[in-house]
């Protein structure tokens, strides 16, 4: 073999073989996963979920670390400053989206310094009113938006959660004078609802459906770009006049900037096993969440894609961390 051919195969083969070993051991201490939220919870659900059945098929074991609070900046921060071997990731929702835009001052990119491992879930909403408010349809709620002094109020999380986040999209595309009013998670949202401090709401199906069910509160729609099994007969927003709305909380893993794509491709490949598996599956749909499975190139585009439109509408609203 010609001196300059036998280099570059060396070169090849040394830069080849630090990136096959690291998935051919790995993973070989306890891996750690951070999540956004506190425990309880769609997020949290889906983190225990996936990490007992990893931990089962790499014999180590993989620790849920709930870091909540800032809107994913103490989670984000925490896993963009660890060292990028696959030991430390991040579940990340929604909120991680517009990061950028609600929170001055970042000590971490939200886009450079992660890797994408793939989408987990999406969670679909349903928009949901106070029994006595007199519209039925999408169409009905907007008129009656317009037509009252003052608007409408609609019960929301903190700023930049998923509900507050459909609120503000629902107001862009329709012109309806509604107001956010924040509440500290569904449950206050819905007793909001149900006493008629509020008007409506974009909320997850599952807290939802005993309630529409019983008549306590009206479902007008579903939020996402799917109808709910959950609630057949109500149609999308899409259907109901708004082609296009779609908000559905989505969740996935993260790795440290720089982590081996070795390491990225397995994770991945587990990951998407486990989505696959008909039991989690299920339990899944009972929290009202679709397990999706994408490449890590597809959940990157995914990625970039959700932060174009939410930056694009925090940006329109003028909407700032609380």
């Amino acid at each position: 073999m010609r001196p300059l051919a036998s280099n570059l195969l060396a070169i090849v083969l040394a830069i080849g073989v630090p990136a096959a070993s690291a998935a051919q051991n790995y993973p070989a201490k306890p891996v750690r996963l951070v999540v956004v939220s506190a425990p309880g919870g769609t997020t949290d659900a889906l983190a225990r979920a996936f990490s007992q059945r990893l931990a089962d098929h790499f014999a180590q074991p993989v620790v849920v670390d709930n870091k909540p609070g800032g809107g994913g900046v103490i989670a984000g921060e925490t896993v963009a400053r660890a060292a990028p071997d696959g030991y430390t990731l991040l579940l990340a929702n929604l909120s991680h989206s517009l990061m950028s835009t609600l929170h001055a001052n970042l000590s971490f990119d939200p886009v450079r310094d992660f890797t994408p491992v793939a989408l987990t879930g999406l969670t679909g909403s349903v928009l949901v009113t106070n029994i006595n408010l007199p519209a039925k349809t999408v169409t009905e709620l907007i008129a009656l938006a317009k037509a009252r002094a003052g608007g409408l109020n609609y019960a929301g999380g903190t700023t930049g959660a998923t509900a507050h986040l459909a609120g503000e999209l629902f107001k862009l595309m329709t012109g309806a004078p509604i107001t956010h009013v924040p509440y500290k998670g569904t449950a206050a949202a819905l007793t909001a609802l149900i006493a008629g401090e509020a008007q409506l709401a974009f909320l997850t199906v599952p807290p939802c459906v005993p309630l529409i069910q019983s008549g306590r509160l009206r479902g007008i729609a579903i939020g996402s770009r799917r109808r709910s099994a959950a609630l057949p007969e109500l149609p999308t927003v899409a259907e109901s006049g708004l082609p296009g709305f779609d908000v559905s909380a989505w969740n996935g893993i993260l790795a440290p900037r720089g982590t081996p794509r070795a390491v990225v491709a397995l994770l991945n490949r587990e990951l998407n096993r486990i989505a696959e598996n008909p039991d989690v599956k299920n339990r899944a749909l009972a929290q009202g969440t679709d397990l999706e499975t994408q490449t890590p190139e597809q959940f990157g585009a995914f990625l970039a894609a959700q932060s174009a439109k939410w930056i694009k509408v925090a940006k329109a609203t003028g909407m700032r961390a609380d």
